[in-house]
């Protein structure tokens, strides 16, 4: 089967193996003449981010760049992207990368125009309508990994490098114009890499999935996010070069961020604070939380899941998926507990207080509270 497409949802995508070539197109498309593309310092020095800059150069399109983002982006790699781009009278931004590139290019795009800090357009209440929407830089997204999903997202999770808290940043033009999914980017990925990213496009599907707001669309996206994950993700880590399982990954990558308008939950509002605090990987630091969080959300969600399992190809009802999602960390020697990420228990009440913080909270089947948020975290040890 050949996986090539051309989707207008949730924006213009174009999807399969070698479309990195049409960068210069999708640059036309989205109006930008001098782009910045923007990444992180692990991708920086890497073939797929020389091939991206040489294919704009050869289109006359320059080759600028910058590459000071951390795993975890914050307001001071932010400042340091904005100076970058101002200084070379950029138009609009390349996003390029796994998470982190792709929230704070996002972002470089997002506040290059606005005269207002960061934070006051944190996802709360209305505050997105503090923006100046016009002054918005366009915004070309290209993935590197599969699961994040920000590539099709309105918002980008920036971490406060006094407080350490992740915030997110929230605005409807911050959704790129255009997004290049191209699966030969991510050939090669670290097995660890494929892992942790796939099991976080996993926990967005889930977490949508369980969310108890209503999104019919966002359901479906979610189950079926959940079944390529649950196909495709042991064939992407046992064969870095299955073009096939990596297109399938993007795919449920997107999926997993589309989904999740519906609402995210305990996972993300645990996992945040854990990556903010101890600079832990976003996925792998979701899937650990994962067991957990099923187990207390389990009689909010016990029915739905037992109507769905069949379609995974899991037996046993919501009991048996819980069970699978066991196993499936472990086949990806995820571990076990959060004190094999370094997360110390000394921590605690200062990771639970955070998490009742987060806004993911809001979209948990079961009410959190410090009590049980807490045993959420010492269960997760």
């Amino acid at each position: 089967m050949t996986l090539t497409a051309n989707w207008s949802y949730p924006t213009t995508i174009r999807f399969g193996a070698g479309r990195i070539v049409e960068l210069p197109e999708a640059c036309a498309q989205a109006g930008i003449s001098r782009p910045l593309l923007v990444t992180d310092k692990g991708l920086a020095g890497l073939p797929i981010t020389a091939l991206a800059l040489d294919t704009l150069s050869a289109a006359g399109l320059g080759r600028a760049v910058f590459a000071e983002v951390d795993p975890n982006p914050t307001e001071l790699n932010l400042a340091a992207g904005l100076e970058v781009y101002s200084a070379g009278g950029h138009d609009g931004v390349v996003a390029f990368g796994g998470g982190s590139g792709l929230d704070l290019g996002k972002m470089v795009a997002f506040m290059a125009g606005q005269t207002r800090p960061v934070w006051d357009f944190e996802d709360i209440d209305d505050w997105w309508t503090r923006a100046d929407a016009a002054a918005i830089a366009p915004i070309i997204a290209v993935p590197t990994t599969a699961g994040t999903g920000s590539e099709v997202g309105r918002a980008s999770v920036i971490t406060d490098s006094v407080s350490h808290a992740k915030k997110i940043i929230f605005h409807p033009k911050v959704l790129p114009s255009v997004v290049i999914c191209d699966p030969e980017l991510t050939v090669g990925m670290p097995k660890f890499i494929t892992a942790g990213t796939g099991l976080d496009a996993f926990a967005h599907c889930v977490e949508a999935f369980s969310s108890p707001h209503y999104h019919p669309m966002s359901q479906g996206i979610a189950l079926e996010g959940m079944r390529l994950v649950i196909e495709y993700l042991p064939r992407a880590y046992a064969n870095s070069q299955d073009l096939e399982a990596r297109a399938h990954m993007m795919s449920a990558a997107m999926m997993g961020a589309t989904a999740f308008q519906k609402g995210l939950g305990a996972i993300h509002a645990m996992s945040h604070p854990v990556g903010a605090i101890f600079n832990t990987h976003h996925g792998t630091t979701n899937a650990v939380c994962m067991p957990a969080v099923l187990e207390l959300n389990a009689p909010a969600i016990r029915d739905r899941f037992d109507q769905a399992v069949s379609y995974l190809g899991i037996d046993g009802g919501f009991g048996g998926f819980c069970a699978f999602v066991r196993a499936f960390n472990d086949s990806f020697d995820i571990p076990n507990g959060l004190s094999a990420l370094g997360v110390t228990e000394d921590r605690l009440d200062e990771l639970t207080e955070a998490a009742l913080l987060d806004p993911s909270c809001g979209g948990n089947p079961v009410e959190l509270t410090k009590e049980n948020v807490r045993a959420l975290f010492s269960a997760a040890f």
